[in-house]
């Protein structure tokens, strides 16, 4: 089936010739330039992907960002301003899954979408990714992860993950104690050789920690081992 990417930004031309190229590319895109009209739409009709700009008027990309995280786990790629860490870190701890800077290559950003959807697919009940790892759910203490149904418990209650915070866990959760590298965590989470920072994986930490802090206050079983890494402790 076409996968349908939504594009949010108030620059019309980039709307433009992103959704052509992207259109060229066997996608169905759907624009808006305009962040209140885009939560409705994007809450009443779920794409397979949004790329959002962060610098627009009224609401800007981050709050939409945040209103959408309360509902949704849509995969999400924002756009930020050259060298604007400040962006990056704050769309990352939010709960986006990769970010790409202005100015911007559409060859670039066309393989971080396919890169995100195929992660996307595997992690959907009857893919054949899913089924040929099998649908026995990975249990490490009181933590429960069904790769096949995108489906994480802690306890006894569900925890939201996107694609990129599920496989960060499931690489973490797979060998309990065993330091995993922020390269490791990067091959684990981003394919077809897509660079991304230490500051990427650690924003996707944060976040997880976030995501399971609000279910259990006392959650600590992300440990970092400074220089190293980060592991699992399912004691």
């Amino acid at each position: 089936m076409t996968a349908t990417i939504a594009l949010v930004d108030d620059d019309r031309n980039i709307l433009t010739s992103v959704s052509i190229a992207l259109q060229a590319e066997g996608f169905a895109t759907r624009v808006y330039s305009d962040g209140d009209a885009a939560l409705k739409a994007l809450l009443d009709k779920s794409p397979d992907l949004v790329v959002l700009d962060i610098k627009m008027p009224r609401m800007d990309g981050l709050e939409l960002l945040r209103r959408l995280r309360e509902r949704s786990s849509t995969p999400v790629i924002f756009l930020t301003s050259k060298d604007d860490e400040l962006d990056e870190a704050l769309g990352l701890a939010m709960g986006a899954d990769d970010y790409i800077a202005k100015p911007f290559s559409q060859r670039l950003l066309i393989a971080r979408i396919r890169a995100i959807l195929r992660r996307t697919e595997v992690a959907q009940p009857g893919s054949v990714e899913s089924v040929a790892a099998g649908d026995e759910p990975i249990r490490r203490g009181r933590l429960c992860m069904d790769s096949a149904r995108h489906r994480v418990i802690w306890k006894e209650d569900p925890v939201t993950l996107t694609v990129t915070e599920f496989l960060i866990l499931e690489t973490l959760a797979q060998r309990p104690g065993v330091v995993k590298t922020r390269n490791q965590l990067m091959d684990a989470a981003y394919h077809d050789d897509i660079y991304v920072d230490d500051r990427t994986i650690d924003s996707h930490i944060k976040r997880l920690r976030r995501k399971f802090r609000q279910v259990d206050a006392q959650f600590d079983a992300i440990e970092t081992l400074y220089g190293a890494g980060y592991r699992f402790s399912d004691g």
